[in-house]
């Protein structure tokens, strides 16, 4: 079967360190914060045509639209079939914040108090169906709700959808606002979240994830559509991959297994080799087990003298199901600027673990090529998409 190349030619951020792709960008560079990452300056009245409106959004839905903006604004006018465009939003959690709103008033005031938005709020595909509704985009219209992996996956369907031909344009991404009290609780006394409130991906004295909420958004499209219509192309969408550990809910798999094979099928399916990756964006999401595991992954698929490796999650904390479209959106990002950021909250090599070229300081300059991206979700979901430069 012939295949479509797929052009990335708008991107859209809201995440803690930044909101829009600028100051997304400056953030990468900041030194690592401490404490939760709440996104507290956010406004979602502009994305709305009246606060009324606003308020029948769950706030991932109203992080997604704002995302989805400003990567239409970035990729111009696209016209074409509305039928043949499609929107693709993950996310692991979907409408916490309401649920447990709402679970409160009835709690407290009785089932006849409880919104009749919360279903329509609260469903994990809220954010695909408004952004699908925003833009008349009539095309396939889903989710993927595979925690952490949610956002790569997103994506990752969104271009099979314009590479085998179903469709022209895809508005692709994740979000995520799980940062409730009960959510903060479930997260802490299970002991995935950092005891100190610190982000140390692949540091020896990483203790675990420090939780965060936002979104990231692509516009994907095929390529000589967009060149026909004079786009300015970011980058090319190469290559994508979906696996499942099959061993624990939430432990990786051992020696990183379901990694290095999902990472493997990702680069053949962009038709490369581990030699032709130029840099990894890794999971790295701080935690004892999954940095070992990613580690040591990366290191079997690539060798002991692999590509340079980051994790953003140093600044931005784990967002959960959006982080794999922050990291999407970072690493067009680092081909657009030349330069790959630093592994914020890096400070002493784990000498356990596999001695891979994690990128610290300030960051690194970067001749662009192909990225593979790594997303590894509770559950045992593994996705990887590779990213190469527009040419």
């Amino acid at each position: 079967m012939s295949t479509r190349r797929v052009a990335i030619t708008g991107v859209g951020v809201i995440s803690p360190c930044g909101l829009g792709v600028d100051a997304f960008w400056e953030g990468l560079h900041a030194p690592a914060p401490e404490g939760l990452r709440h996104i507290a300056e956010f406004d979602p009245l502009p994305y709305f045509d009246n606060p009324k409106d606003a308020r029948r959004s769950d706030r991932f839905t109203q992080f997604a639209l704002a995302a989805a903006a400003e990567a239409m604004a970035m990729a111009g006018p696209i016209g074409g079939d509305p039928t043949r465009q499609g929107v693709w939003i993950g996310t692991g959690i979907g409408g916490l914040t309401t649920l447990e709103d709402q679970v409160l008033v009835h709690d407290h005031k009785g089932a006849r108090r409880v919104s009749p938005f919360l279903v329509p709020m609260l469903m994990a595909n809220a954010a695909s169906a408004a952004v699908s509704m925003r833009y008349g985009w009539q095309g396939p219209c889903e989710t993927t709700c595979t925690a952490c992996a949610a956002g790569t996956h997103a994506i990752g369907n969104a271009f099979n959808l314009i590479r085998q031909g179903r469709c022209d344009a895809v508005i692709t991404g994740s979000s995520e606002a799980a940062m409730t009290p009960t959510g903060i609780a479930g997260f802490t006394n299970m002991t995935a979240m950092s005891g100190s409130l610190l982000s140390r991906p692949f540091d020896r004295d990483r203790d675990g994830f420090v939780l965060a909420e936002g979104a990231g958004v692509l516009v994907l499209e095929d390529w000589e559509r967009a060149e026909a219509r004079g786009a300015t192309i970011l980058a090319e969408l190469l290559g994508a991959a979906s696996n499942a550990d099959a061993h624990h809910i939430t432990a990786p798999s051992p020696g990183g297994a379901g990694a290095v094979a999902c990472m493997r099928m990702a680069i053949a399916d962009a038709g490369l080799t581990p030699a032709d990756i130029a840099h990894v964006n890794a999971h790295g999401t701080s935690t004892p087990l999954n940095d070992a595991a990613e580690a040591a992954a990366i290191e079997t698929v690539f060798g002991p003298a692999g590509p340079p490796v980051t994790s953003i999650k140093g600044v931005t904390g784990h967002s959960l199901g959006a982080a794999g479209a922050l990291e999407a959106v970072a690493v067009v990002m680092s081909m657009r600027n030349a330069a790959l950021p630093p592994t914020a909250g890096f400070a002493t090599r784990d000498p356990e673990m596999a001695p891979i070229d994690i990128v610290t300081g300030s960051g690194r300059p970067w001749s662009p090529g192909p990225t593979l991206s790594n997303s590894f979700g509770f559950g045992g979901h593994n996705g990887c998409i590779v990213i190469g430069p527009a040419a």
